[in-house]
């Protein structure tokens, strides 16, 4: 049933926005019609008779006359609609936030996406994914860190990086460490065929053990060359052994010669008097990172130890030492870049200690 129409008095400022309206070429349609319905029924004419010239229901043209006569133009406006209520909110984001902070499940390593869901109880796992990608949050991903608590770190960091970037006139800078018990391992191993035709190479799990070796190595900063010899332990003596070997290849040079904090490396104040040439420079505590040659022990692992099978202890150290002189012959210095090293805490982070 059609309401009872309502009478349209146009002001003439109303009119002439309304006729503007419909000439207007970028008028949108659903305004056009509201426009010439309040146009037409301040002429006078009926409900049905509007509805038919302009191609919409009785009942719309009635709702516009209503409307106008009275809210006047304001009323020809669509209403705000409230829309969908979300169903997850900013509180909803800050109980997964607060659940992060907590230990995972007894007998879990951490949290998954489905654990979060089952703990919260009401919100859909799959919104717990779309939370943790938005605020870049990745629950299997492992970071290391590695905090310096050392109160001279400056000073020390900057000792050695003066060393790399602006070595001594006529002098040898050397980086000077061990990589101990590297296992002679001998494993079944070979390419291996799949079904769908791609070959790789691989090994046996089960593996026999020939012993151990201690590789003492030291790393010519100018040239990125290597000094390596081979220990059964790696105790004091056996670096001070090292370190004589290392002192008779340049004989009358100066040496600046980096460590790390090691014991053994410390309290060698007898040798350095025997060895006025050389000076002991050490990385700070926690650092051993900024020692060069730690960077060459990960390229020695990469291409000559993993994947490889020995089966001897003999065999092993005739290994590292062809890769030694096979390095050697196109060694090239590493090229340290950063120019400042400071010690910066974790700031605004969530860390928390367990």
């Amino acid at each position: 049933m059609i309401p009872e129409a309502r009478e349209v008095h146009l002001s003439r400022k109303d009119r002439k926005v309304l006729e503007a309206c419909c000439r207007s070429p970028v008028t949108l349609q659903r305004d056009l019609k509201r426009a010439r319905i309040v146009l037409l029924a301040a002429d006078g004419r009926s409900t049905r008779s509007i509805a038919k010239e302009v191609g919409v229901q009785p009942r719309i043209v009635s709702l516009w006359r209503h409307r106008y006569a009275d809210h006047g133009l304001e009323g020809l406006q669509d209403k705000p609609r409230p829309g969908k209520q979300p169903i997850y909110t900013k509180t909803t984001d800050k109980r997964i936030l607060k659940l992060l902070d907590k230990p995972p499940p007894q007998g879990f390593a951490r949290w998954t996406g489905p654990l979060l869901a089952e703990a919260l109880g009401d919100v859909d796992v799959q919104y717990v994914w779309r939370f943790l990608r938005s605020h870049k949050i990745d629950l299997v991903a492992r970071k290391s860190w590695c905090e310096s608590n050392d109160p001279n770190f400056t000073a020390k960091a900057a000792d050695v990086v003066g060393l790399y970037v602006a070595p001594p006139a006529k002098a040898i800078v050397l980086c000077v460490d061990e990589k101990p018990s590297i296992q002679a391992l001998e494993r079944a191993q070979g390419y291996l065929k799949l079904p769908n035709g791609r070959a790789l190479t691989g090994q046996s799990h089960d593996y026999k053990r020939h012993g151990t070796t201690t590789l003492f190595a030291a790393l010519e900063v100018a040239t990125g060359k290597i000094i390596a010899t081979h220990s059964k332990r790696r105790r004091r003596v056996e670096f001070l052994d090292f370190m004589n070997s290392v002192t008779a290849t340049f004989p009358n040079r100066k040496l600046h010669v980096i460590l790390d904090n090691l014991n053994t490396h410390k309290k060698n104040e007898d040798w350095l008097k025997a060895h006025p040439n050389v000076q002991f420079h050490f990385t700070p505590t926690s650092a051993s990172w900024l020692n060069q040659v730690e960077v060459w022990f990960s390229i020695l692992q990469g291409q000559s130890l993993s994947g490889t099978s020995f089966t001897s202890l003999k065999q092993l150290k005739e290994h590292i030492d062809a890769y030694v002189n096979a390095y050697n012959d196109r060694a090239e210095p590493f090229v340290w870049t950063k120019k400042k090293v400071r010690q910066r805490r974790f700031k605004g982070r969530r860390i928390t200690q367990l």
